[in-house]
């Protein structure tokens, strides 16, 4: 299995919501490494590095035109 590559970091749970959409709506394989843990303890956020996109290596190119498309084109921007 190859292994899945970081290609964007988040501090906030809220930040990755309407994200998360759009890679569910694109069929893109991925996950979110550290999600659970920003919930249950959000202080911890930074010391674990934040959350963690993983995108699958096949995925990374789609993954990243949709993350500038969502910071260049709407207003929702991705802090």
């Amino acid at each position: 299995m190859e292994e899945f590559i970081t290609v964007a970091y988040f501090y906030y749970p809220h930040e990755i919501v309407i994200l998360k959409h759009l890679l569910e709506e694109s069929q893109l394989q991925y996950y979110f490494e550290n999600e659970m843990m920003t919930i249950i303890a959000p202080m911890y956020s930074q010391a674990l590095g934040g959350i963690r996109l993983k995108i699958h290596p096949n995925d990374v190119e789609e993954a990243k035109a949709i993350l500038d498309q969502l910071n260049d084109e709407t207003n929702l921007k991705i802090v």
